[in-house]
């Protein structure tokens, strides 16, 4: 049997996995060091004591074990112009930077998923009055960087917690499909007594459309014959958002 590569078990965040052809570069002299320091800014300090693309690069170091991550995550800022837009682009848009890899990327979007959990999990079970700007904060990590419509239920209970944030639909670049029986019977099998709807724009302007009005008032027709409310649709730009609610448009 012919004797497996070194490189072929080069351990990282993922496991001992094949790596990427583009990873197999030596680790580049010096590299230690430089990491520890990084690493002794970032515990001592936080997160704030790292530039965006050290930020990228220390994330880069548990993908790429081996690899100079310094240019890649110099690159990704180039593209991207911060930390948050690099995790948030799709895997396609992400190929496009050389030398990532498919392990590169895999570190960035786990980075990325994390964040959104971190967010949901300070939201749901809470108060919705009480947590308004924390949801706020939530659908635009989600949501505003998008890019295609993307629509999303929050299901509220008696006690006016969150008890559910739910995907129901993903469109096009500017549709999206949303069916309010679905929405409703979501709703009673959570036995929820309120619902906030929520999508965003990818074109990044959050005006509401004469669609987005219309469908409001539909899932708002829907909900009242059950005694659910509707207590808001929030749409979603390009760090901004509209609260149809507070526009008085239902």
């Amino acid at each position: 049997m012919a004797k497996q590569s070194q490189l072929a078990d080069e351990p990282g965040l993922f496991g001992s996995v094949p790596l990427d052809n583009n990873e197999t570069s030596p680790a580049v002299p010096g590299a230690e060091g430089h990491r520890a320091r990084m690493r002794d800014r970032l515990l001592r300090a936080g997160h704030e004591a790292l530039a965006d693309h050290e930020l990228l690069e220390m994330l880069l170091f548990l993908g790429l074990p081996r690899r100079d991550t310094k240019p890649i995550a110099r690159a990704l800022v180039r593209r991207f112009r911060s930390f948050a837009n690099a995790i948030a682009a799709t895997p396609q848009e992400l190929r496009e930077i050389e030398g990532l890899g498919e392990s590169g990327i895999a570190a960035l979007k786990t980075a990325q998923a994390a964040a959104i959990r971190l967010i949901r999990a300070e939201v749901l079970d809470q108060p919705i009055l009480a947590t308004w700007d924390r949801i706020i904060d939530y659908l635009i990590a989600v949501m505003a960087r998008e890019k295609v419509e993307h629509f999303r239920v929050l299901y509220v209970d008696t006690k006016n917690r969150l008890i559910a944030d739910e995907a129901q639909s993903r469109g096009t670049v500017n549709v999206t499909s949303v069916y309010p029986r679905e929405i409703m019977r979501r709703a009673l099998e959570l036995n929820a007594s309120a619902v906030i709807l929520a999508h965003n724009h990818p074109s990044g302007n959050p005006a509401p459309s004469r669609q987005d009005i219309d469908m409001t008032h539909a899932i708002q027709a829907a909900a009242a014959p059950l005694s659910i409310r509707l207590h808001d649709h929030i749409i979603i730009g390009n760090g901004q958002w509209v609260s149809l609610r507070k526009e008085g448009l239902f």
